[in-house]
């Protein structure tokens, strides 16, 4: 079972939580800071499946890392993200639910979108985080959460993306002893999860997913 899911039938239950002890993470703004309340939540002016549209001078991105709320609480910490929003994406269905998708009958990812300012922060150093804070070499699985739904992927807005995200990869790869499973491939509709699951780590106040693990190095 999913850590998540207990964790939210517990808060549902209205039983206490014993908060967890964070620790910094790699691209955040540092300390045990979590998330980020100035960050927005409407990226792209994100809906269900709708046309994304950034707002003007920024770009969108879109990664799946694993459980989505810990992938958000960290992009929400990178200096230039300017808001943030968790979803589903890169399966077969529309209109997919938690339910369906947890059941493997979408084949879509859990996955954050990302508007940034690429004034302040690149596209590469989003790919440089990405990279940093999961284990992209354990296929559909992150931690002790497994299923397809959890697989690492990287899908992309226009060809420039495109191939940032692949050459990124083969750097990556050069210095991990394992292959990497990471998907990379253009961004499909982005549909928005279930208003409960927004920012879940920010205004719960701890950090709900595992750390994840880092892959072996050559």
């Amino acid at each position: 079972m999913k850590p998540a899911l207990l964790l939210a039938a517990l808060a549902i239950a209205g039983v206490s939580i014993v908060k967890v002890v964070s620790q910094p993470r790699p691209g955040g703004a540092g300390g045990d800071v979590i998330g980020n309340p100035s960050v927005g939540t409407r990226p792209g002016n994100v809906g269900q499946g709708t046309p994304l549209v950034p707002s003007a001078g920024r770009e969108l991105a879109v990664f799946a890392q694993g459980c989505f709320w810990g992938v958000e609480e960290r992009f929400r910490r990178v200096p230039g993200v300017v808001a943030t929003a968790v979803g589903y994406t890169g399966g077969r269905e529309k209109d997919p639910t938690y339910e369906t998708v947890s059941a493997h009958r979408t084949g879509h990812a859990e996955a954050v979108l990302v508007e940034f300012d690429p004034a302040q922060v690149t596209y590469a150093e989003l790919l440089r985080v990405f990279w940093e804070t999961h284990d992209s070499t354990s296929g559909d699985r992150q931690g002790p959460d497994r299923g397809h739904q959890y697989r690492s992927a990287i899908f992309t807005f226009g060809p420039e993306q495109q191939a940032a995200a692949l050459a990124s990869r083969d750097a990556e790869q050069a210095r991990l002893a394992d292959r990497i499973t990471t998907e990379i491939a253009p961004a499909g509709p982005f549909w928005i999860a279930e208003s409960y699951h927004q920012q879940w780590d920010e205004r719960h106040g701890y950090r709900s997913c595992p750390a994840p693990h880092r892959p072996r190095a050559r």
